[in-house]
């Protein structure tokens, strides 16, 4: 069996160089444009540009690796972020760097599904969780490198840009030389967006607040980093620190979720969250206590994802998971672009600190709606368990009252019935004779007994059958 890291390597290093690229990029514009005293609203729109662009290139990326591809359609949209990301140092206008973000991002999404389709597709099965997982790690480790170069760089010029544009450049040269077989191409995938809010509203409730929440830290973190007071060094510390948390939570919080109930993990994980954002925002946390609390903001924040992915498969079918991976794309980059957009408002109006403040009213609304759906769900299932028997009751009618109703009831031993009905056999023989000699009894006893009127019927016509016959 060949190792996963050795058999997708050239895979593995563009994603690390792509990456690297990304996360240096996305911290020095919000930098660039704190240090400039741009409005934080500008800043938000920077991210919700290019998490746009993610959406946008979900779309295009299919049908460009359809047509051309996955090596051409990766060359392709490498070209395209590194003259985007490289026109950032030709001018200084604010709405032409909002168009060039949200080509970096419809480019970028493109390369990532050409990485992570060309994975799936290639995987062993029993080595596929082995592959993502070693691609989970390469992609974190890749957005901590962007950070800790950046602290290389305090005086923010243009060297950063010019690594940016290095970075995308080098990534093609691993996948451009690989010896690896082209994958097939990638047809469009479904969106059944209603069905699925239906199906799995908790997943899908965490997936958009988590988008809105993540974006909003990547786009706008570094500017309330620097409007603390904190250096350039200290603002690439704090970064990596969050995205590090993230990391090396992943795999215990999947280990958790498979002993805990995702639905309870996702309550108790937002609840928490809610705590650490808000103390983030109301008291004035600064030096190392600051960088515990990112670190425990990304522990949880960057769980919230993954572990509402896992629960909405939980609950879907096998031929329907291209559409749910689908949806869950298109509802994170939804929250992505509209998180910053919301914060980096309130930051502008209410101060700095209403970074964590939106994240916290994120955290409530997402916890009331969790409790909301999971309370209703436990009530229908109370509601049909109620309804539902599984004691046998015979039906209604006529033959309820008739001997055969016993014979009918698989409740009841049939060699037993038999036995019985032939026990009562000589009885009823005697019982014949009484009525016969004593025909007036015999009304009486029809008139007040509480047998079924089949019964007296049968017994009526007995008593003819049995009587003498007179001579004429």
């Amino acid at each position: 069996m060949l190792n996963p890291m050795r058999s997708f390597s050239s895979l593995f290093a563009t994603t690390l160089i792509m990456v690297l690229g990304a996360g240096l990029l996305t911290t020095y514009l919000g930098l660039s444009l704190a240090a400039d005293g741009v409005a934080q609203l500008w800043i938000g729109g920077m991210m919700s540009a290019y998490y746009l662009g993610l959406v946008v290139g979900s779309k295009l990326g299919h049908k460009l690796i359809g047509r051309v591809g996955h090596i051409r359609t990766f060359v392709a949209s490498a070209g395209m972020v590194t003259a985007s990301a490289l026109g950032h140092a030709l001018t200084d206008d604010l709405q032409v760097w909002l168009v060039l973000r949200l080509m970096v991002g419809t480019g970028m999404m493109c390369q990532y599904m050409v990485l992570e389709s060309w994975l799936n597709e290639q995987a062993e099965t029993n080595q596929r969780g082995t592959v993502f997982a070693s691609y989970m790690i390469v992609s974190y480790v890749g957005m901590v490198g962007g950070q800790t170069v950046l602290s290389f760089f305090p005086e923010l010029g243009l060297q950063p840009l010019l690594l940016v544009g290095i970075c995308y450049a080098l990534c093609i040269v691993p996948i451009a030389l690989t010896k690896r077989i082209h994958p097939a191409p990638l047809h469009p995938a479904p969106l059944k967006i209603l069905p699925f809010w239906r199906q799995v509203p908790q997943s899908l409730t965490t997936i958009l607040m988590a988008g809105g929440i993540s974006g909003s830290f990547y786009g706008l973190a570094p500017a309330f980093a620097a409007g603390s007071g904190l250096s350039t060094k200290e603002i690439a510390v704090f970064m990596s620190a969050t995205i590090f948390a993230g990391l090396l939570a992943q795999w215990p919080m999947g280990k958790l979720s498979d002993k805990i109930p995702r639905s309870r993990l996702l309550r108790v994980n937002s609840a928490l969250l809610g705590l650490i954002v808000l103390a983030m925002a109301a008291l004035p946390i600064t030096g190392p206590l600051l960088i515990g609390m990112t670190f425990c903001f990304g522990i949880l924040a960057f769980t919230l994802y993954p572990l509402a992915t896992a629960l909405a498969n939980q609950h879907i079918d096998a031929n329907e998971r291209v559409a749910l991976s689908a949806t869950i794309l298109l509802t994170f980059g939804i929250g992505a672009t509209i998180g910053p957009l919301i914060a980096s408002g309130l930051m502008q109006l209410l101060g700095n600190s209403m970074l964590y403040g939106y994240m916290s009213l994120a955290c409530l609304v997402l916890f009331i709606r969790l409790q909301r759906v999971n309370y209703n769900q436990k009530m229908a299932k109370r509601m049909l368990s109620q309804q539902s028997s599984s004691d046998y009751q015979v039906a209604s009618g006529d033959l309820v009252s008739s001997p055969l109703a016993a014979a009918l009831d698989p409740r009841v031993d049939e060699d037993l019935v038999q036995q019985q009905m032939r026990d009562d056999a000589i009885p009823a023989a005697e019982n014949e004779s009484e009525h016969v000699a004593k025909p007036a009894d015999t009304a009486e006893n029809t008139e007040n007994t509480d047998e079924d009127p089949l019964d007296a019927k049968d017994s009526s016509l007995s008593e003819q059958s049995s009587a003498p016959v007179k001579p004429n």
